[in-house]
């Protein structure tokens, strides 16, 4: 037979109706003083803790998570499929980031990849059900409807990047177009005369930026913009050998590129290898994010480094300001970026 418990119940874990039961009031009552609702007056609360105190109850974290209308947990959305999430350290950074900023809170990580239409309608109905308190929205174009979407759902959310420089989402960034003038003015410095781009999804505000700055840089310089110079890609290997491909046919006297991603940096190299073309003898070469991928090349790869993981934990204070209504403006970071020289340039 069971022992009796505390105030006389045997075995077994106080509930919040025994409590409510013990204290003459309603379940409702019970879950705003644990809650620590203001709207209970100091009598009923002092007989509910007293009750809470009689009967040893403890309060669960998921009865108290849904009497205050939370889930304690966020989304991590990735719109890309999973071959671009392993294969770019922009991705792992992101999420290595996020997790440290989530480290002392209370919240449940979930990681969500979109890959498809049915997906992303799957994931509209899954946002609008609130099984979420909040999402981080990662790697955004110019016409994601996630965005507006978590708007229209009061849905606290911190998007890594934004889709416009008129974006009213809260966001996390970095200095793209500065990053990107560092690189090439570094290039141009060095005495490279044909400095051509592979750039980014010509969709993606990162992307738009990187390539602004490297036109600026040209122009700071002196030298006009030569369209046959810029290839845009998709931030992937292939299409950074693609692109360099592309190049190399249109104007064989290239002797610098200035890659917006570490990844298309390593498939210009290759590219560039296969076609007899030293770097950076023959065509110096940089990158952009500084990732690992840089540093293992042969040989390292110069480039502009962005504070990924930082970014990542950045994203995850915002959110948890943004649930605790700590703060009520909408915040917009956006982080500097640095030029880390090797010997590819």
């Amino acid at each position: 037979m069971a022992a009796a418990g505390r105030g006389g119940r045997r075995g077994g874990r106080p509930t919040l109706e025994e409590v409510a039961a013990r204290a003459g009031v309603g379940r409702g009552t019970v879950s705003r003083v644990v809650n620590g609702s203001p709207r209970v007056s100091p009598r009923t609360r002092a007989v509910v803790e007293r009750a809470i105190a009689e009967l040893g109850y403890v309060p669960h974290g998921a009865a108290r998570a849904l009497a205050a209308d939370r889930t304690d947990a966020v989304a991590l959305v990735i719109p890309e499929p999973e071959t671009r999430l392993f294969a770019e350290p922009y991705f792992s950074g992101i999420v290595r980031g996020v997790g440290a900023g989530l480290a002392d809170t209370d919240l449940q990580l979930l990681l969500i990849l979109v890959r498809t239409p049915k997906e992303r309608e799957r994931l509209g109905q899954y946002l609008a059900a609130h099984r979420v308190d909040g999402v981080l929205l990662v790697s955004v174009h110019q016409d994601d409807p996630l965005p507006d979407l978590l708007s229209r759902l009061e849905l606290p959310a911190v998007l890594s990047g934004r889709r416009s420089a008129r974006e009213t989402v809260p966001y996390v960034d970095s200095d793209n177009a500065g990053g990107a003038r560092a690189a090439v003015r570094h290039l141009l410095e060095r005495g490279r005369r044909v400095v051509a781009t592979v750039a980014g999804p010509p969709d993606m505000y990162a992307a738009q930026c990187r390539l602004a700055g490297y036109r600026e840089a040209l122009a700071d310089a002196g030298h006009g913009a030569d369209e046959a110079l810029i290839v845009p890609a998709d931030f992937t290997e292939d299409g950074g050998r693609r692109a360099m491909a592309a190049l190399l046919d249109r104007r064989p006297d290239v002797d610098a590129v200035f890659a917006a991603s570490d990844v298309m940096a390593a498939g210009a190299l290759a590219v560039l290898r296969e076609r007899g073309r030293r770097v950076p003898a023959d065509v110096a070469l940089v990158g952009f994010d500084d990732s690992a991928v840089a540093r293992h090349l042969d040989p390292p790869l110069t480039s502009v480094r962005q504070p990924i993981e930082e970014m990542g934990r950045a994203m995850a204070r915002v959110l948890v300001e943004e649930l605790g209504e700590r703060s009520r403006e909408r915040p917009q970071l956006v982080l500097p970026t640095e030029l880390v020289v090797r010997e590819s340039s």
